[in-house]
């Protein structure tokens, strides 16, 4: 039985990784409310620890790397999700927004993955392996004009994954960055019938207008990203690092 680390683990899409993955293996929650993770270790049932911390403040993330140690923890895999911008049209926001994005949505972030590579104990001599998922929210190859900010924080992830990837490969552990397109959580689903309730039509007909300019004609769905996220913390991706794979129904546009 692996040990994996979800951040996120109480959203639309986090939830489905978490119920895709708790039959076999034994997870460790992570997000800011507690409650949350409580009801969801418990729908869950087994030995899934729920750790609430706050991936934008600093004291946060050092308690739980300490807890992480003093519990004894050891890691096979983290999915890490750091929170991403929302929609944004101004290119050149003020350099306090700039410092409370990178902090919640990268430096947080990756200060509690870095906490969490310390927690991993791979032999690949023995078939040991560690793997990290990194997850972005929207196809991080492709930029978007009302989504200024992100487009940045987005690629900064790809930067970084790929750094990481060549720093931790010699001790196998694996970095891989998942880009999502249009995906049908939750709280898209709320977004797509409000504007659908807007224009006077069903939420399948706003559905299929809005994915018009998707290939495959669809959104994604959290059940499918969780299936790819399996994959890629099992022996299917033990020749894959570095990758930034894109879960977009064929949207990015670019070789």
């Amino acid at each position: 039985m692996a040990t994996y680390l979800i951040t996120g683990a109480t959203g639309g899409i986090g939830e489905a990784i978490c119920r895709r993955l708790a039959p076999l293996h034994s997870l460790i929650l992570v997000a800011r409310d507690q409650a949350k993770l409580d009801a969801l270790a418990l729908t869950l049932g087994g030995s899934h620890h729920a750790w609430a911390t706050d991936m934008g403040q600093d004291g946060a993330i050092d308690a739980f790397t300490a807890r992480m140690e003093s519990e004894q923890v050891t890691l096979d895999g983290v999915v890490l999700m750091p929170p991403q911008p929302h929609a944004d049209d101004n290119p050149m926001p003020t350099p306090d927004v700039w410092r409370h994005l990178f902090q919640v949505s990268f430096i947080g972030p990756l200060a509690l993955l870095k906490g969490a590579v310390a927690r991993m104990n791979p032999d690949p001599a023995e078939g040991r392996r560690a793997k990290i998922v990194i997850i972005s929210g929207i196809s991080s190859a492709q930029v978007l004009s009302h989504y200024a900010t992100a487009n940045v924080i987005r690629t900064a992830w790809v930067g970084e994954a790929k750094t990481l990837a060549f720093a931790l490969g010699s001790r196998g552990i694996h970095v891989n960055t998942l880009s999502l397109g249009g995906t049908l959580s939750p709280w898209y689903r709320d977004k797509l019938e409000e504007r659908a309730q807007k224009n006077g039509i069903s939420f399948q007909a706003q559905l299929t207008i809005e994915t018009d300019n998707v290939p495959l004609r669809k959104y994604g769905e959290p059940a499918e990203v969780a299936i790819v996220v399996e994959g890629l913390l099992s022996q299917f991706s033990d020749h894959m690092t570095g990758l930034n794979i894109l879960h977009d129904g064929g949207f990015t546009r670019a070789y």
